[in-house]
């Protein structure tokens, strides 16, 4: 294969070659886009019928909530599709189209984090000027331009990793298109120039990860400086699940895509993307939702009274 045009599909990393564990794969998979489907679900009902929850934070929870349900829903189906059916291919056209999708969801809920940090920031160190730095219009914006730099930052990646000439086969080591996975199958130099992006990606994810550590450093300060033991609480509770969900999210997806390659090998692979990729999904609505009582009792409120009109 001489260059990329010549390829027709890619395949993906199988999970296991007897029928028993494909089908166990598959069921298991299953159960994770479910179980992500209805927490993720829940709460975005909750939030959208809740004029109670109609406030900056729970806003910009409700676009997490659907930034999680599509990158999950990029990934996992063609994952489950391949295990049912006992395949491993995946057109050129929808590898690009996974690549581009799962990149954006990812990068989109990476700004939408530190926006969130900011959120919080305002709320705990600035109370009285809650309202006019975050108005309806001024998170509107905000969400947009995250859901607009993850697109921008997405397109740029797939454009520059599939215009790359590939001579090592079609095969991937993942069980999705991931980027640097595509870059192993590269023939040219100019793999340089991907490389060279994900450089500036990471000081770039630094530098929002520095900005939400800088954040709480100040909300922390602030928050052991308020008198009584349940305001404590309170703030505690609508900050530490945000710092649980960026650390989960940051600390996965850091050491998938920087880790030496000494200890990289095919099972750590599978195993540290399935972390950074299915698992956030998953457990940020439980996150969420432990600690945050308004939430519980909305979420409740939601689920009894559909079960009184059925």
């Amino acid at each position: 294969m001489s260059n990329g045009s010549s390829i027709t599909q890619f395949l993906l990393l199988a999970f296991a070659d007897t029928r028993e564990l494909q089908l166990l794969h598959f069921w298991t998979f299953l159960g994770i886009y479910l179980a992500a489907l209805l927490a993720n679900g829940l709460i975005i009902t909750t939030i959208a019928c809740d004029h109670r929850l109609h406030t900056p934070m729970y806003f910009f929870l409700l676009n997490l909530s659907v930034l999680d349900l599509g990158s999950l829903s990029t990934i996992v189906p063609k994952a489950m599709a391949n295990s049912l059916w006992d395949t491993r291919d995946i057109s050129y056209a929808g590898c690009a189209a996974q690549l581009l999708f799962f990149v954006f969801f990812l990068a989109a809920e990476y700004c939408l984090l530190t926006i969130m940090a900011y959120d919080r920031y305002v709320a705990i160190c600035k109370p009285l000027h809650y309202g006019t730095l975050l108005g309806s219009r001024a998170c509107v914006h905000m969400a947009a331009a995250a859901w607009g730099s993850g697109f921008l930052y997405a397109l740029l990646h797939t454009a520059n990793t599939f215009s790359l000439p590939l001579c090592q086969g079609n095969a991937l080591d993942q069980f999705f298109c991931e980027i640097p996975q595509i870059l192993k199958l590269s023939c040219s130099h100019s793999y340089l120039r991907e490389v060279g992006l994900l450089v500036v990606s990471v000081c770039l994810g630094f530098g929002c990860f520095v900005f939400i550590v800088l954040s709480y450093v100040q909300i922390f300060r602030a928050v052991l400086r308020i008198p009584s033991e349940q305001g404590r609480h309170k703030a505690f509770s609508t900050c530490l699940p945000h710092l649980a969900v960026v650390s989960l999210l940051v600390s996965t997806a850091v050491f998938a895509y920087l880790k030496p390659p000494s200890i990289s090998s095919p099972s750590l692979d599978v195993v540290m993307a399935v972390l950074y990729s299915v698992v956030p999904p998953v457990v940020n609505p439980l996150i969420y939702s432990m600690r945050n009582k308004d939430l519980k009792d909305a979420v409740w409120k939601l689920i009894s009274g559909w079960f009184q009109k059925h």
